[in-house]
């Protein structure tokens, strides 16, 4: 700063320091953005908005966020950032006036089977000391209150210097943890079906092994056990001996050698349960899963009731109260016990306690306990539980990213949700918001909406400025802010019901409800009231049930859509004939890909502590298949033109003519359907928004057979204007003859709805009943629940 200006600022009162009040952000050019560029207000609440797809994302999380977590990585020491994720720079000319960034996204917690809501937000550990000063009897320190650890105990002689002398004393020592060693602190046990490992009329050298992936030659799993021996290979394995069995079956971990090589053999049963049940099941593939789901029983440990906990950290309480109880607890229901403890010797720990259980009560989750395996959590859950930690800080001028926090809200609870943001904001903080919903949008105090349209046709600020400004603006979401649906003329008549009776799973209270079928049915009620639990574990699974629920896409940056729904399959077989060669010519992950970069289109560069570099392949120049795969052609087009053609475009393309290929035009029509027009074939599901990744989902089910259709809050990621093409889709499965049951919370689905089935009143142990059952006019007429209420207010 020159030395006028400087004299010119101190003369007016005002400090240099103060006039960083801006995020300046030039150039941005991350996924599909067009060299945007934005001013973002500091210490403000700013809403993104934009139709999915548009870049809003793109711009907040990979960009902003994202530079400014690499920013502080880089603050550490190389041997630091050594053990860190590390971090590119984002595609951006000028980023300026970052401050730190605390993300608070969807992705989902942990799935390990020991991963509870207690675990990811630090209250079972504020627990295990409370009940370590509190409880009696006295059991230990608070490890001994951990499902995460065992209790070990050992001895042995050391050597140790004295005195000039080296002197060999005996030493013991021992660790009470709280595991339960029957389940290892998984709260359940596994019971698995010898008959679905192998067939035991066969030898083991006969191929006797039907575990996926285990082959009659496979080196590391079925020659260590023909050749360890500890059994014979060539006997049937229905005729070996006791202790033959015992070896195959449950033998420890055992040093033997084959053809010279040192391994370890270890019993088929311990073998199962590393490769296959120590990891997520969702997690997965779906020939593996779909193994266990018909190899493995999963029942709750008889030894510690499903606490997860040993005996003895059961048996010490606080007023009658185990850690167990306590955690079993509804979360409500716990702060108001902690509340209740009034010792000295605590209070700093049961004030902290305490604040954090209420934060999940001002959160909207007080209906959870803290044993709830935090991978059950819903998307909007888990970044509800995020927050917890950060609602007490004492943190200022840092920038909280949120990515559509209503999610999973009842319109009753986004009020609380808003109070929340504003909350933060008023403490001197700059919140970025990515929001569909209109209520979160009107209490924003600058706007930025992205657009016009999704992928390609998006990538640019279309608006920016105030609420008022963006209603009054021609854009997308500007003309549709103030969209209300409006309820049916006329409903459609039901063709028949489908019964529940005594429904009784998590919070329910034996309910009893006739589902209609043949008609568009919305389950709906406040957050945690039971309506999942109702639907999934009633009626989802059922025989003729389409289940398209929110679990995440699995899938790494060599799969695309072309992939995941299967198109590439009829594709590929058309080139392999049009060209009389091998389909497998066709596929980046097969016989055509590239050499140089695997069929990548990229070669990675690791760079260690620093982030690695990505550059495209110079042999296919990124078109990821060898140049004689792309001299066969098809209908004109080679395979990688075909891949970035848009789905719109490749619909056209495979619909008539030499090209028509009615297997791909089929699954290319429901991905339209959809409103997934825009979406390239070989897009990486990496870079797909959780809408776009729901509704991919749902296209891929489209051709399924089956009557009813299931789909668990479809509005997920929608931007308005979307919500009416989502209806038409409702309403074309429903008169194809389809019976459709939507969990949802968003008013327009209701409002469109031919019957609701509203659970409440409340949410956890306040909930689990039906309070309404009807049309939405009745609903609206009654209105005698929260959802009549607020349904009435959105229809006026």
């Amino acid at each position: 700063m020159s030395k006028p200006k400087r004299a010119a600022a101190q003369a007016t009162g005002s400090h240099v320091a103060d006039s960083h009040d801006l995020i300046r952000v030039l150039g941005a050019r991350e996924n599909n953005l067009k060299d945007v560029s934005v001013e973002l207000p500091k210490r403000r609440l700013t809403v993104f908005t934009g139709v999915s797809g548009s870049g809003k994302s793109s711009l907040v999380f990979s960009t902003i966020a994202a530079e400014s977590q690499r920013m502080i990585n880089e603050t550490y020491s190389a041997f630091v950032q050594g053990f860190m994720p590390t971090l590119a720079r984002p595609d951006v000319d000028v980023l300026d006036g970052l401050t730190t960034a605390i993300i608070v996204d969807q992705q989902r917690l942990g799935t390990d089977p020991r991963s509870t809501v207690g675990t990811a937000t630090d209250a079972n550990a504020m627990l295990r000391i409370l009940f370590s000063r509190l409880g009696k009897p006295h059991i230990g320190s608070p490890q001994a209150f951990s499902f995460n650890v065992a209790s070990i105990s050992g001895a042995g002689a050391v050597t140790v210097e004295r005195a000039g002398k080296t002197v060999k004393e005996r030493r013991s020592f021992s660790i009470t943890g709280g595991m339960c060693p029957r389940c290892e602190g998984r709260g359940s046990v596994t019971d698995i079906d010898l008959a679905q490992l192998y067939d035991d009329s066969k030898s083991i050298a006969e191929g006797a092994f039907t575990i996926p992936g285990w082959k009659s030659d496979s080196w590391w799993t079925v020659r260590i056990y023909a050749e360890s021996g500890f059994l014979d290979p060539d006997k049937p394995i229905r005729k070996f001996t006791k202790k033959e069995m015992q070896d195959f079956l449950y033998r420890e971990p055992t040093k033997v050698k084959v053809e010279g090589v040192n391994l370890t053999y270890e019993g088929l049963i311990p073998k199962i349960q590393k490769s296959f049940l120590s990891k997520d099941k969702e997690s997965l593939q779906p020939h593996i899963r779909a193994f266990v789901e018909r190899a493995v029983t999963f029942t709750t440990c008889p030894e510690c009731a499903g606490t997860r906990l040993s005996e003895a950290a059961r048996s010490s309480k606080i007023k009658r109260i185990s850690i167990a109880d306590a955690c079993a607890m509804q979360i409500s229901d716990l702060a108001e016990w902690v509340r209740g403890l009034n010792e000295p010797s605590v209070a700093p720990l049961l004030a902290t306690l305490g604040h954090t259980l209420d934060s999940f009560v001002q959160i909207g989750l007080g209906y959870l306990s803290l044993n709830r395996p935090s991978g059950t959590l819903s998307g909007g859950e888990a970044q509800r539980v995020k927050m917890i930690r950060h609602l007490g800080s004492s943190l200022t001028d840092t920038t909280y990213v949120f990515d559509e926090p209503t999610i999973g809200l009842h319109p009753h609870d986004i009020q609380r949700m808003n109070d929340l943001l504003l909350r933060l904001r008023d403490k001197g903080n700059t919140v970025l918001v990515v929001e569909h919903k209109p209520e979160t949008i009107a209490i924003a105090d600058h706007i930025v909406d992205l657009g016009p349209g999704a992928g390609t046709a998006g990538g640019t600020v279309c608006f920016e400025g105030t609420v008022e400004g963006l209603r009054a603006s021609d854009t997308v979401t500007g003309r549709h802010l103030d969209d209300r649906a409006s309820l049916k003329d006329e409903v459609r008549t039901p063709t028949g019901a489908l019964q529940v009776r005594g429904a009784t799973a998590n919070n329910l209270r034996k309910v009893n409800v006739d589902i209609p079928l043949g008609v568009l049915v919305v389950v709906t009620g406040v957050a945690g009231s039971g309506k999942s639990s109702l639907i999934h574990g009633s009626v989802a699974g059922g025989d003729g049930v389409i289940s398209v629920d929110q679990t995440a896409i699995k899938g790494s940056r060599r799969s695309n859509p072309a992939t995941y729904t299967g198109l590439l399959e009829p594709i590929r077989k058309a080139f392999a004939k049009a060209n009389n060669v091998k389909p497998a010519l066709f596929s980046a992950n097969s016989e055509g890909a590239c050499p140089t970069c695997n069929g990548a289109g990229v070669i990675f560069t690791d760079l260690a502590m620093m982030a690695g570099v990505a550059t495209p392949c110079e042999l296919c120049e990124g078109k990821r298949f060898q140049a004689e795969v792309l001299d066969y052609t098809f209908g004109g087009k080679d395979i990688s033109e075909v891949l970035t053609m848009s789905v719109t475009e490749a619909t056209e393309f495979f619909s008539t003519g030499e090209a028509h290929i009615p297997a791909a035009h089929k699954i290319l029509t429901h991905l339209s359907e959809v409103g997934l027009g825009y979406l390239s074939l070989g897009q990486p599901l990496t870079t797909l928004s959780g809408g776009e990744r729901q509704r991919l989902k749902l296209a891929t089910h489209m051709s399924d057979k089956g009557g009813i259709y299931v789909l668990d809050e479809p509005t997920t990621g929608l931007h308005l204007a979307d919500v009416d093409h989502l209806l038409g889709l409702l309403d074309r499965l429903v008169d194809a003859g389809k019976s459709v049951i939507v969990i949802e919370h968003h008013q327009a689905v209701m409002a469109h709805a031919d019957w609701i089935i509203d659970l409440g009143p409340g949410a956890g142990h306040d909930g689990g009943k039906v309070v309404f059952e009807g049309t939405p006019a009745d609903l609206v007429a009654a209105r005698s629940t929260l959802t009549g209420e607020h349904l009435a207010d959105y229809v006026g």
